[in-house]
C-alpha cells in the first residue's frame, strides 16, 4: 500500500515538472517575439517601416479624348428594280452575283401585243401629221376651208404623236435596265413569270464605297460635326482600321434612345467589307495639349474623393505624400489629373495602395 501511493506521488511529480517546463518553453518564445517586434535602434526608438515602390515621373503630353460606337455598314446604294410595266418574262439578261453597268438589260417581257398597239398608233400620227400638213398649206396659203377644220386637224396630229410616244415608252419599259450601278445581288423572278406593275424583279448592291452608320448620344452633340475624325475596325478583319472623316450628321435626336446619327463613307476597292457588318467607330471628341495624364490604377479612392501618392526626398529619406487630385477625361485606361499634380512630380504607379501619408519608403527601378 505505501509503495502504491508513492509511486502515484511520483508520477504525479513528474507530470507537474513537464507541465512547468513547457510553459517556461512558451513564455521564452513569447519573450522572443516581442523583442522583435519592439526592436530599437539602440537609441531606445523602433525601426520605421519601408516600404518598396516604383515611380514615374509626370510629364504633360496631348491627350486624345474618344467616343466609341457601334456601327452598321450600309452600301452606298442598295436599290430594288421593280417592273414598270406588266407582262410576261421571256428573257433574263444578267447573271446574279455579276457587276452591271446603269442603263444595262436585265429582263425582257413579251411585247407583242404592246408592239401591236405601237405600230397602229404610228400609222394614226402619220396620217393625222399628213393631215395637217394639207390643211396647213390651204389655208395659210390659198385661204381654203375653215379656220376650225385647220386647228382641228393641227390638235389632231398633235395627240396622235404624243399617244405614239406613250406606247413607245411603254414598249421600252418592257425591258427592265438597271437605274444604278452595282452587283446583282438577287433576282426574284424566273423564265415565265407574270408581272405587273411594281413587281420586285432585282436587287442592286453598290458597295464601292460603303457607309458606316452610328448613333452618338446626345449629349456628345455639341462635340460632333461634319469633319470630325474618326478610326474604324471591324472584329472580322482585325488589320481593316481605317482613318476617316464624318460626312453626315442628322439634326433629330431619335427620341426612342436618345441618340442622333452619324455617317462615314469608307473606301472599299477590294469589297472585304459588306453591308450588315458591325463596326467599331471611335469618334475623337477633343484634344488636351500639355495635359497631365496618369494610369488610372495609381489613383486611390477614398470617401472624399481621389488622391495620388508622390515621391519626395532621396534615399533613406525618400517619403510618401498623398495628393489630392481632381479628374477630368479618361481613355484606355489613362486619365487627366486637372488639379494636384504637377510636371516633373514622381508618382507613384506601384506599391501605391500599401503607402500611407508620411510612409518611408525606397524608390525601386521599373514596375
Amino acid at each position: 500500500m505505501n509503495e502504491t501511493i508513492m509511486t502515484f506521488e511520483h508520477r504525479n511529480g513528474r507530470r507537474l515538472w513537464l507541465a512547468g517546463a513547457l510553459a517556461l518553453a512558451l513564455g521564452a518564445c513569447g519573450d522572443a517575439e516581442a523583442g522583435d517586434a519592439g526592436q530599437t535602434d539602440g537609441g531606445g526608438s523602433a525601426f520605421a517601416r519601408i516600404i518598396n515602390v516604383a515611380v514615374e515621373p509626370v510629364e504633360p503630353r496631348r491627350f486624345v479624348e474618344e467616343i466609341f460606337l457601334t456601327g452598321v455598314v450600309r452600301a452606298n446604294r442598295d436599290v430594288t428594280v421593280s417592273a414598270e410595266e406588266g407582262g410576261t418574262v421571256q428573257e433574263i439578261l444578267a447573271t446574279k452575283g455579276v457587276w452591271v453597268q446603269e442603263g444595262q438589260p436585265l429582263l425582257r417581257m413579251d411585247a407583242a401585243v404592246l408592239q401591236a398597239q405601237v405600230d397602229q398608233a404610228r400609222a394614226a400620227a402619220e396620217l393625222a401629221r399628213e393631215t395637217w400638213e394639207r390643211r396647213k398649206r390651204l389655208w395659210e396659203e390659198q385661204g381654203v376651208g375653215a379656220e376650225l377644220a385647220y386647228l382641228e386637224a393641227r390638235f389632231a396630229a398633235e395627240q396622235s404623236e404624243a399617244n405614239l410616244r406613250m406606247l413607245e415608252e411603254r414598249l421600252a419599259r418592257t425591258v427592265i435596265r438597271a437605274p444604278v450601278e452595282g452587283i446583282l445581288e438577287d433576282r426574284m423572278v424566273e423564265v415565265g413569270s407574270l408581272l405587273a406593275p411594281g413587281s420586285p424583279a432585282f436587287r442592286i448592291v453598290d458597295i464601292y464605297p460603303v457607309k458606316v452608320s452610328a448613333g452618338v448620344p446626345e449629349r456628345y452633340a455639341p462635340d460632333v460635326a461634319v469633319g470630325s475624325p474618326v478610326r474604324i475596325t471591324f472584329d472580322v478583319l482585325p488589320e481593316s482600321g481605317v482613318e476617316g472623316r464624318i460626312g453626315f450628321v442628322g439634326v433629330a435626336v431619335d427620341p426612342r434612345n436618345r441618340t442622333f446619327p452619324v455617317e462615314i463613307r469608307l473606301p472599299n476597292r477590294e469589297g472585304r467589307i459588306k453591308p450588315e457588318m458591325v463596326a467599331d467607330v471611335s469618334l475623337q471628341r477633343r484634344a488636351l495639349e500639355e495635359a497631365v495624364v496618369v494610369p488610372q490604377d495609381a489613383l486611390v479612392r477614398t470617401t472624399e474623393g481621389y488622391i495620388v501618392f508622390v515621391a519626395e526626398g532621396e534615399g533613406d529619406q525618400a517619403m510618401a505624400r498623398a495628393r489630392a487630385v481632381e479628374l477630368g477625361p479618361s481613355a484606355a485606361n489613362q486619365v487627366v489629373v486637372t488639379t494636384g499634380l504637377e510636371k516633373g512630380d514622381r508618382l507613384i504607379v506601384l506599391g501605391q495602395k500599401s503607402v500611407a501619408d508620411g510612409d518611408r519608403i525606397r524608390v525601386v527601378e521599373g514596375r
